[in-house]
Parts: structure tokens; C-alpha cells; sequence
């Protein structure tokens, strides 16, 4: 199959080696060429015929093995993506300053397709001045270094620093190589979504809420992973594994995420409002479960609104050239109300959809019509959410000052 899609699977020397197994697995199983390159200190974590029984082919681990074939220009030049899992601190690094000590290093120097890190390492370590600025030099060059997971480490530590679920490096994979060689367009911006919906609570057990799954802003922020983005996502209850690569922040109500949404835009270049926020919460919070009473009607519920956050985010933009992109889910006259919506709220693109029982809420495609300010209006016809997000960063990407 010659057509297949050669991808490079290095392995820098961590402990979380062994979850790039997963990763290889879904990488050949989905019809890709793979090639393993582990550094000297990956072998012992896992062993050279691990990977060529699971990858179906040679393990090339060193500069010195078949010489005359020149494998430490050959492997990064024949390559359609290369992919660094685990990337440690001291890989990162000679990435960053173009060292090129091993079989891997070269491989990164003469690689001209997609390159991603997946980060691995203990949290002090990911937070060094050292390090952050060795990933920042790092996507400044157009490379996708995807923000490490928070959860538990070696030993008994606890933090961000985990390397991602190999299925969510899997995807970001899937999406750089869709996208094929150039530099990412989103490389060193900062994006802010949010997904889901709110939850406004009546009382201990009992909510005012929505359909939202969250879908369409996990793939929102995947795809702008792919595209080099830093992503900030805001989920709302929708249950979800984190996305790799994003830094997530968690909210259940409209208050929460409105307080979330303006700490993090504060340094986003764009910010997609995707999550279906409650225009309205109870006045009153019962501090116990509200008790049905014999015989009685319930009491009515008094409502109070909510702030109107996509507006706001609007109107402040504490960013020169910010781009803020909001969503608008309609049952009737979806075009009409969507342009009010466009006019009233005062962003820069608005993405309609028609919404109902059977249509878009939890489900994995969808169609919508993405209004712009200056009048502009793209169909994105009926399929994936993903291929929704993509529509919606290509208009986000021309529209970003440039940096």
C-alpha cells in the first residue's frame, strides 16, 4: 500500500513510554505506515521488539545502523508527520536549540511535514521558565506541542504534567495530517472556547438546564490544537474526557463561566462561545430539597436573567484585534433571528444552527450557516462537527491581526 501515510513515532525516555504503545495501535490500525524512533533511555522503559512486533516493522534506535541508507536524514525526509510521545523536558529542549545527538534529534532537524509533542513530565519540571520557553520556541516555528494532562504522576505527585489519553494525541495526530505540511495558521495564538451547558441549580438534587452535549466545542478546540493553537477550554458539564492539548477549566453555572471566560480572555487572540449558556437562573436557591406537599400546586418559580456573556466579551475585548465568535441555537425563523442575534450581540461571526429533539443537541454531525459582521454568510453543509470547527477557524485565522 503505497499510498499510506508514513508517520514517525519518536519515544523520548519517560516512564508514561508505555502508553505510546496505545498510540501506536491506533496509528497502524487506521492504516498508517509507522516507524518507531526511541531514544536510548525509552529502551528501558520498553524493549526494542515491543515496538517492531506492534508497529509490524524495524525499530530504527541509532545513527550507526545501516549507515549507507543514511537513516538520520532519510527517516525525518520520508516522513508525512512526525510525533514525539512522550516528549521529556530534555527532548523539548534539544528540539528548541537544534541539537541533534541521537537517531530522534536528527530526525526533528530534517523532518519538513507536521511535528507534535505530546509532553510528559513531572509538573515543576513542565512549569520551568526553561522549559516554557523552549515549548514557546518551539510553536513559534510551527510545531504543535500539545498541553499536557492534569492527574497523577510517578509516585505519589499529582499535578499537570501527564502525558494526554493516547486516543486525543490520536486525533491530533489525524488532524495534522489532514491538513498536510505548513505551518499551522493558528501557531502561538491563544485560543478561548466553551462547551457545553449551564446548569443553574433550583435546589441540592435539582437544575435548570440544557440539551448541550459539548460536542461541537471539543471539536472546536481539537481542531484548533491541530492547528497550533494554545487552547483554553471552558467546559460546562458535558462529561467528556478532556481534549488533548487543551488546558481545560471546569464551571457548572452561567455565573461560573462567565467569571472563567473574562479571566482567560485576557490574553486571546480569539474567543468561541460555543456552550449554551441559561439565559436565566432561579431568584432563590433552596438550601433543602423542595418538598412536594399534598394536595398543593408547587409555588412558581421566579426567574432572574442571566449576564449576557457573549456581548460582553464582545464589548470588552481587552485584546487589540480580539475576534469573538458566538453561537446562536434556533427552532424557527433561523436565519432572521440569527442576523438580530449577529446585530445585537456585536461579534464578529455567528454560527446558526436549527436545533430540536432530533437535530444537533448530542449528536456527531450537524449543518449550520456562520454569519459574519460585514455581511458575509458561509453554509457549512450537513457533517461532521469537526468539519464545522475547521469552517469556523478558517474564517477566525485571516481575520487575527497580524502578530
Amino acid at each position: 500500500m503505497a499510498d499510506r501515510p508514513k508517520v514517525v513515532l519518536g519515544v523520548a525516555g519517560g516512564i508514561a513510554a508505555y502508553k505510546a504503545c496505545e498510540l501506536l495501535r491506533r496509528l497502524t490500525e487506521s492504516g498508517h505506515e509507522v516507524t518507531v524512533v526511541p531514544t536510548a533511555s525509552a529502551l528501558h522503559f520498553v524493549g526494542e521488539a515491543t515496538w517492531s512486533a506492534l508497529s509490524g516493522r524495524p525499530v530504527s534506535t541509532e545513527v550507526w545502523k545501516d549507515v549507507h541508507e543514511v537513516p538520520h536524514v532519510r527517516t525525518g525526509k520520508a516522513a508525512d508527520l512526525v510525533v514525539v510521545a512522550p516528549a521529556t523536558a530534555d527532548l523539548l529542549a534539544k528540539a528548541a536549540h537544534g541539537l541533534a545527538d541521537d537517531l530522534l534529534t536528527n530526525t526533528l532537524l530534517t523532518a519538513r511535514c507536521p511535528v507534535v509533542f505530546a509532553p510528559a513530565m513531572h509538573t515543576e519540571m513542565w512549569e520551568h521558565p526553561a522549559t516554557r520557553e523552549n515549548v514557546a520556541t518551539l510553536r513559534r516555528r510551527g510545531a504543535i506541542v500539545v498541553e499536557p494532562a492534569v492527574g497523577r504522576l510517578t509516585g505519589v505527585d499529582t499535578g499537570k504534567g501527564r502525558l494526554p489519553d493516547p486516543g486525543e494525541i490520536f486525533e491530533v495526530c489525524r488532524r495534522a495530517l489532514a491538513r498536510g505540511a505548513g505551518e499551522p495558521d493558528l501557531a502561538g495564538r491563544h485560543v478561548v472556547i466553551s462547551a457545553g451547558g449551564t446548569r443553574e441549580p433550583l435546589d441540592p438534587v435539582r437544575f435548570l438546564g440544557n440539551r448541550s452535549s459539548g460536542k461541537q466545542g471539543f471539536a472546536l478546540a481539537r481542531t484548533a490544537v491541530a492547528r497550533g493553537a494554545r487552547v483554553t477550554l471552558i467546559e460546562a458539564n458535558t462529561g467528556l474526557a478532556d481534549p488533548a492539548g487543551a488546558d481545560v477549566v471546569h464551571v457548572g453555572t452561567a455565573l461560573e463561566l462567565r467569571d472563567a471566560a473574562l479571566k482567560a480572555v485576557a490574553d486571546a487572540d480569539a474567543v468561541v462561545m460555543a456552550a449554551a449558556v441559561a439565559d436565566f437562573r432561579p431568584a432563590a436557591y433552596a438550601t433543602g430539597k423542595i418538598k412536594k406537599k399534598d394536595g398543593a400546586e408547587p409555588a412558581p418559580l421566579e426567574l432572574v436573567r442571566n449576564p449576557d456573556i457573549l456581548a460582553e466579551l464582545s464589548a470588552v475585548r481587552p485584546v487589540p484585534g480580539q475576534v469573538v465568535v458566538g453561537f446562536a441555537a434556533e427552532t424557527d425563523d433561523v436565519l432572521d433571528n440569527g442576523r438580530a442575534k449577529l446585530r445585537r450581540k456585536g461579534c464578529d461571526l455567528l454560527v446558526v444552527n436549527e436545533v430540536g429533539v432530533d437535530k444537533t443537541f448530542g449528536a456527531a454531525e450537524s449543518e449550520a450557516v456562520v454569519l459574519a459582521a460585514d455581511g458575509g454568510e458561509t453554509v457549512v453543509p450537513y457533517g461532521p462537527k469537526e468539519a464545522l470547527a475547521d469552517t469556523v477557524w478558517d474564517l477566525v485565522a485571516p481575520r487575527l491581526p497580524r502578530s
